[in-house]
């Protein structure tokens, strides 16, 4: 009987297993995380927020402030090339 652990392509299927296992494990918590996001959206509008604005500003939090002062610097030039300032 062959051992299960390994094939004879030299894969060790019991250690792939667990690999794909914590994978989908970890793609099911993603989903209920983005669902938790979603309803927290939703609550959100709800009292009258604009989402699109909270999405922009939890964008524009992830990144440095040297980051966020170059797109902004690059974003007012391309508005004052296209005279929308």
């Amino acid at each position: 009987m062959a051992d299960e652990t390994s094939n004879p392509g030299g894969v060790a299927a019991a250690e792939l297993r667990q690999f794909v296992e914590r994978i989908e494990r970890l793609e099911e918590e993603k989903k209920g995380i983005a669902d938790d996001i979603k309803d927290v959206y939703a609550e959100l509008k709800g009292r009258g927020y604009d989402t699109k604005a909270v999405k922009r500003i939890v964008a524009l939090r992830k990144k440095d402030a040297n980051e966020r002062e170059e797109e902004e610097a690059i974003l007012e030039l391309y508005k004052n090339a296209l005279g929308m300032a």
